[in-house]
């Protein structure tokens, strides 16, 4: 079973920390976010996982390695410019990555559920392509995939004010294809999935599949946050992760939500609450992260005081006694 991971997006929503590292790459509770996906895939049994990378390809490379991830074969493919989530799969297909049926994911969903069960699904319909739904509460801020009796998609309905009878599902970015349907995508210029060629499948083989489990898109700060603290929930009683070679001092304050990558210095009465903190980088006395994320090697100032997500870029220095809120501060 095969998989193409699309990994090619610049994560321009988490600069600066993504201008000089690739979103995949990042960590999430002291791990890069990629091997999330990679194990959860495996767990299904995909046995190779192709991954179509783009912005600082070879950073991606670097911690997946070549040939094999724990067991799983992982293969690379680079596209030469930008070609949208439909133009990167058929790149992929020619050359000669991808064939039969397999699946294509957004690389930057934390998820854990049944994958599986929607590629079972896929087959028991004869379809030709099957999108992974999720429901959501308030359906005005997404697009909602509408669905006959037997699943079939009947057509695609932007940010409507009022839920649905039967429920407000969206596209949760996973989706098993068969070969054909790269026949429908236009070479020569970037191509969607959803907008483009989803919409040509209307009625002729295009299928929506409701999943169930944990599902969220890591691309905002907020939404990195939220996916730390369900991360740290699953294996962490108090909350807080600590990475190796860190020096916490007495009377600094950890958590609720706290994640200090390797080699992190907190000082005293620092207070450090749904926080993450990259590798190598110092808090110093007296200062609050709150609600942020402060990048490697970064230094946040004494007295100084962090919040309403803001993001501190690597190796970027924060003035003592400053107040942020919201802010981006450059390496």
């Amino acid at each position: 079973m095969q998989a193409l991971v699309l990994a090619g997006g610049e994560g321009t929503r988490l600069r600066p920390l993504t201008t000089t590292v690739p979103k995949p790459v990042l960590p999430l509770a002291n791990r890069p976010f990629i091997t999330y996906m990679v194990e959860w895939l495996a767990s299904h049994g995909f046995d190779e996982v192709v991954i179509a990378c783009g912005f600082l390809a070879d950073d991606v490379r670097r911690v997946l390695g070549d040939g094999k991830w724990n067991g799983t074969r992982i293969r690379y493919v680079q596209e030469p410019e930008p070609r949208g989530t439909a133009g990167a799969v058929r790149f992929a297909v020619a050359e000669g990555l991808l064939e039969g049926r397999f699946a294509v994911l957004n690389g930057d969903i934390l998820t854990d559920f049944d994958m599986s069960a929607l590629c079972r699904a896929h087959e028991r319909k004869g379809a030709r392509a099957t999108i992974a739904l999720i429901e959501v509460e308030d359906p005005s801020a997404y697009g909602l995939v509408m669905r006959d009796a037997d699943g079939l998609v009947t057509e695609f309905l932007e940010k409507p004010t009022e839920k649905p009878q039967g429920g407000a599902f969206v596209n949760a970015g996973a989706y098993v294809l068969e070969r054909e349907v790269i026949d429908l995508v236009p070479d020569g210029r970037p191509v969607s999935l959803e907008r483009e060629v989803f919409p040509q499948l209307v009625g002729n083989g295009l299928c929506g599949c409701p999943v169930q489990g944990y599902w969220l898109d890591i691309g905002t700060p907020e939404r990195y946050l939220d996916a730390t603290r369900h991360l740290l929930e699953q294996h962490s009683p108090d909350l807080v992760l600590v990475g190796d070679g860190c020096e916490v001092a007495p009377g600094a304050r950890l958590g609720p939500v706290a994640v200090l990558g390797d080699r992190c210095r907190v000082e005293a009465g620092a207070v450090l609450e749904r926080a993450v903190l990259f590798e190598g980088a110092r808090v110093e006395r007296e200062a609050i992260v709150r609600d942020s994320i402060v990048g490697k090697d970064a230094v946040v100032g004494a007295g100084s005081r962090l919040e309403r997500e803001t993001i501190v870029g690597h190796g970027a220095r924060v003035a003592p006694g400053a107040t942020l809120a919201g802010a981006r501060v450059e390496g």
